[in-house]
């Protein structure tokens, strides 16, 4: 009988319905850190936007345990992450700690025997398994690795009280935000809700929608109809798994700014967000996302992470930059 060591990997295609499982199955040992990687967003995503790409969601497994998960797409003979850089802020993979040196020498065996000459990785953390793992193996490999930054995300690291996020930020920034406040006051009636849950969401998502394209010309080209198919999807999956929250802000009972909310592992993800023009004066689109980060504190979140783009915002509320990379790998 083969010792641990020896029983044989393979590499097994899985179902959404897979996926789920081994997600929920708290006696692995994945690890679920990448939230744009998670089976209800990539559900969501495939169902919306799959039609052109032949997908390959994969896991390695070492006898019978699965040591890792592969979300992958097959475009001619390149795969790339399952996903689009338009809406998917990062991605990875989904490894056992201390089982990528295996899981990535077996997949890359797998998709070189496939026939698979290149691999187009957008959008990666640089602590992310991608960028601290699969580089460089292929390299040691002998495959060419080409790794530059595209892009940059922000993040912030919570502390436990709303004073002291205040004190963390500099000084000007600490007095604009306590005059936005006093202003605002003066404005009318004011008040803030959170919308968790999935019936609630149903109905306002709709008017998320209405303050998103509202804020900006751009936004309102971005929001197709189909678009907005795959957010209502999105944001009904995720309610159902307590994992979104729709934050609004309200003047004299009208709806003047909303942000959406991703809210997994102790971390709060800013997705998108939208306000009403005609509050613009008010800064209510930089008030209701502090009311997001007031929020994530109350409720003990250790990280608010503005996610993808260099929106001058992100720094004035304390954001740290996070270079996001494209990792190309050539395997012949």
């Amino acid at each position: 009988m083969p010792t641990p060591t020896q029983q044989p990997y393979s590499v097994t295609v899985e179902s959404f319905e897979t996926l789920f499982t081994y997600w929920r199955n708290s006696d692995l040992s994945l690890k679920w850190d990448c939230f744009f990687v998670l089976p209800p967003w990539l559900k969501v995503w495939w169902r919306t936007f799959g039609s052109t790409s032949e997908m390959y969601l994969c896991a390695v497994k070492h006898a019978q345990e699965v040591i890792g998960i592969a979300p992958l797409l097959l475009k001619h003979a390149t795969v790339s992450f399952m996903g689009s850089t338009d809406v998917c802020d990062f991605q990875d993979f989904i490894i056992t700690p201390g089982r990528s040196n295996d899981f990535f020498n077996v997949l890359l065996d797998d998709l070189s025997g496939k026939g698979i000459t290149a691999l187009d990785l957008k959008s990666v953390r640089p602590d992310s398994a991608t960028m601290r793992g699969l580089a460089d193996i292929a390299t040691k490999r002998g495959c060419g690795v080409i790794c530059i930054q595209s892009d940059v995300s922000f993040e912030l690291d919570l502390p436990t009280t709303w004073d002291e996020y205040l004190l963390q930020l500099k000084g000007k920034q600490r007095h604009e935000i306590r005059r936005k406040l006093r202003r605002l006051q003066e404005a009318g009636n004011i008040s803030y809700r959170v919308v968790e849950e999935v019936k609630e969401v149903k109905k306002e998502i709709e008017t998320f929608f209405e303050l998103f394209r509202l804020s900006r010309e751009d936004k309102k080209t971005f929001m197709t109809d189909k678009m907005a198919s795959f957010f209502r999807s999105l944001a009904e999956i995720l309610a159902a798994e307590k994992m979104l929250k729709l934050f609004f802000m309200d003047i004299n009972e009208i709806p003047a700014a909303a942000v959406l909310c991703f809210d997994d592992n102790s971390s709060v993800y800013l997705y998108n967000n939208g306000f009403d023009i005609r509050f613009n004066s008010l800064s209510v689109g930089t008030l209701c996302k502090l009311f997001s980060i007031k929020d994530s504190i109350e409720n003990s979140r250790h990280k608010y992470d503005f996610l993808k783009g260099a929106e001058s915002y992100k720094y004035r509320l304390g954001g740290k930059e996070v270079p996001l990379y494209e990792c190309k790998i050539n395997l012949q």
